[in-house]
């Protein structure tokens, strides 16, 4: 596609080209991998001349710290349909965990993105605190334990959630579970009887 005919498909206005460039490179993201993402070519994506990016970006690392901005962001909005649809604490739990899932699913690169920008920095990213997605796995623990639970207890029983939900999303379409997903009713199915067993282990505890 010529810069002309990109610049009639993806048209911008004034005042909006950051985000038209940060569309540009998850388009890039998630159809040619990260390997294909430059400044140029977010550019050439979005339409604009090859030194428009660097007025809003000095470099591909920046770019790359917008994009997962976004997706942060993408992920709060998804974890918080989940949490309004449930019906109770053990079912919002679930919930979460299955958008989780979904999410990285369906936006694989932009994920592995969000995640190797957070890794090197001195705090999580803001989209995961005050009332961002980190929030609402820990606020949905707090309440079912009708706030019983140490602050510390509540963070690693947050930590241990939310890793759960991403080694999940890293298995899940493992071919091995194919069999099992098949025996539950599908990938949803599958998904959430996973989530439902995570306290299993507690309850043999008690026993």
């Amino acid at each position: 596609m010529t810069q002309t005919a990109a610049s009639e498909a993806r048209p911008y206005h004034h005042g909006d080209l950051s985000r038209a460039l940060v569309e540009a490179a998850r388009r890039i993201l998630e159809t040619e991998g990260p390997a294909a993402l430059s400044l140029r070519a977010v550019a050439r994506e979005a339409g604009v001349s090859p030194a428009a990016p660097y007025h809003h970006f000095k470099d591909k690392g920046e770019l790359l710290d917008a994009v997962a901005h976004e997706g942060w962001a993408a992920l709060d909005t998804a974890l918080d349909a989940a949490r309004r649809k449930a019906v109770d604490g053990k079912e919002r739990m679930t919930g979460l965990g299955v958008a989780y899932v979904g999410f990285a699913r369906e936006n694989p690169a932009l994920y592995r993105v969000m995640y190797d920008c957070s890794r090197d920095k001195d705090a999580l990213p803001e989209q995961m605190k005050e009332e961002g997605a980190y929030c609402q796995v820990r606020n949905t623990i707090g309440e079912r334990s009708g706030g019983t639970v140490s602050p510390i207890d509540l963070e690693l029983a947050t930590i241990a959630a939310w890793c759960a939900a991403h080694g999940l999303a890293e298995m899940a379409s493992f071919k091995q579970f194919d069999a099992l997903k098949d025996a539950l009713g599908g990938e949803e199915a599958f998904l959430r009887a996973v989530f439902e067993h995570l306290g299993m282990f507690a309850k043999f505890d008690q026993a």
